[in-house]
C-alpha cells in the first residue's frame, strides 16, 4: 500500500444498526485519527479512542476478527510492533462506553508468545509484603520485576520518584483512571493508590514476571480484569504483632497508626472469607514466610522456564497479502531473496490470544511455513 492512501474497513458489530467505519490515513508514518462510527441516527460519530496509538509505515493490513476487533499488520517495522488490535466491542471498550456515555474504541498492542503470570501480593500494612517482595527480587533479579504504583500522597523520607511511586497530581491520575489507563485503583487513607497499565506491561514486555503489591480492594479490581495473575495474601499472625510492627516504622503519628489498624481488621476479614486469593500466607516468621511463598511459585528447587517455541526476528515487508482462515492468518511476504529464492510465509496464530486493552493482546503464535494455506 502506497503511503498517504485512506484504507477504509467497515466492520459490523453486535447492534444491527451500527456500523464502524474503520479509517487508517497514512501521513509520515503516522496513524490520522480517522475513527468514526456511522448509525442510522446520527451518521457520524467520532468515539473516545483509548490506549496508545500505533505509529504506521508506509504499508498495512486490516483484518476483521469475530465482532469486537480488527487486527492491523503493519510493513516494514520492526519485529515487537508488527500487530496490533483495536478493539470496538470488547467488554473493556463495553464498559467505557457506559462509563463515559459515548462510542469508544481502545487500541492494544500484540505479543509474540505466552509470557508468565503476574503475581499480586495483598495484605495489611506493615505484614512485611514489601520485605518478602524484595528477598524475591534479589535471589531471582532476571525473573521477577516490580510494578511501580502511581499515588497521589506526599513522598516520606527516603522514597523515590519512579522507583518507590509514580508520585503524581489528584486531577492528572483521575483524567487517566478515565481514560483507561489504569488497571486498578483505591484511595487509601485518603489518598489515591492505582496500577497504572503500562507500569505492569513494561515489566512483561522485559521478559520478566510482574509483582504487584496492592490492597484487597485493588486485588478485587485486578481479578475482575482481563489479566490473568496468581493471589497471594499475606496476614500477620495477630493484631498485637501487626500493631507492633507499624509502631516500628517511626514515620506516622499515633492517629495513622490506629487508621491503619482498622483498616487492617477489615482487609484480614475481606483477605480470608472472600475467596479472592488462591493463597494465604501467615508471616510469623519472615524467613519461613519467604520460603513458603517460593514453594508457591516453584522456585524451591530451582528456577524452571518453560520452553516456548516462539519466532523471535520477522519481517513483514512494505508489500504483502494476507489471508484470514479461522483463527489463523496466513501472511504472504513475496518471494524471498538468495540462492535459491522460495515463498515467504508467516502463519499467525490467534488460538491462545488473551488479554487486550487496557494491556497488551498477548498468546499470539508466529510460525514459518511454506504451504498455501495454515
Amino acid at each position: 500500500m502506497e503511503a498517504d492512501m485512506e484504507l477504509p474497513f467497515h466492520f459490523q458489530v453486535a447492534s444491527p444498526k451500527v456500523k464502524l467505519s474503520f479509517h487508517i490515513c497514512v501521513d509520515s508514518h503516522l496513524i490520522e485519527s480517522g475513527l468514526s462510527l456511522v448509525d442510522q441516527l446520527n451518521p457520524w460519530i467520532v468515539p473516545v479512542v483509548l490506549g496508545t496509538k500505533p505509529k504506521l509505515s508506509k504499508g498495512h493490513s486490516a483484518i476483521e476478527l469475530d465482532e469486537d476487533r480488527i487486527l492491523v499488520i503493519k510493513g516494514n517495522t520492526n519485529s515487537d510492533d508488527t500487530f496490533w488490535f483495536l478493539e470496538v466491542n470488547t467488554p473493556f471498550v463495553r464498559e467505557h462506553k457506559i462509563r463515559l456515555g459515548t462510542e469508544v474504541v481502545s487500541w492494544s498492542k500484540g505479543v509474540i508468545g505466552k509470557g508468565l503470570k503476574p503475581i499480586v501480593i495483598s495484605g495489611p500494612s506493615g505484614v512485611g509484603k514489601g520485605t518478602l517482595i524484595s528477598k524475591l527480587m534479589q535471589e531471582f533479579p532476571s525473573m521477577f520485576g516490580f510494578s511501580v504504583s502511581h499515588t497521589t500522597r506526599a513522598p516520606r523520607k527516603n522514597e523515590q520518584n519512579g522507583a518507590h511511586y509514580h508520585f503524581t497530581e489528584r486531577h492528572v491520575m483521575e483524567k487517566d483512571i478515565e481514560d483507561g489507563k489504569f488497571l486498578e485503583f483505591a484511595v487509601v487513607h485518603g489518598n489515591l493508590y492505582g496500577t497504572s497499565v503500562e507500569a505492569v506491561e513494561a515489566v512483561a514486555d522485559k521478559g520478566k514476571r510482574c509483582i504487584l503489591d496492592i490492597d484487597v480492594q485493588g486485588a478485587r479490581s485486578v481479578r475482575s480484569t482481563s489479566l490473568e495473575a496468581i493471589f497471594i495474601f499475606i496476614c500477620p499472625p495477630s493484631f498485637d504483632e501487626l500493631e507492633k510492627r507499624l509502631r516500628a516504622r517511626a514515620t506516622e503519628t499515633e492517629e495513622q497508626i490506629q487508621k491503619r489498624h482498622r483498616n487492617a481488621k477489615a482487609e484480614l476479614e475481606q483477605g480470608k472469607s472472600s475467596g479472592l486469593f488462591d493463597h494465604i500466607l501467615v508471616n510469623d516468621d519472615l524467613g519461613a514466610c519467604y520460603e513458603k511463598l517460593k514453594d508457591l511459585l516453584g522456585l524451591t528447587h530451582g528456577v524452571n522456564h518453560p520452553e516456548e517455541s516462539v519466532l523471535e526476528s520477522f519481517h513483514v515487508p512494505l508489500e504483502h497479502k494476507v489471508l484470514k482462515i479461522d483463527r489463523k492468518i496466513l501472511i504472504n511476504c513475496g518471494i524471498s531473496e538468495g540462492e535459491k529464492p522460495a515463498v515467504n510465509m508467516f502463519v499467525l496464530d490467534l488460538a491462545s490470544m488473551k488479554g487486550g486493552a487496557p494491556g497488551r493482546t498477548r498468546g499470539l503464535n508466529l510460525y514459518q511455513t511454506d504451504e498455501l494455506t495454515p
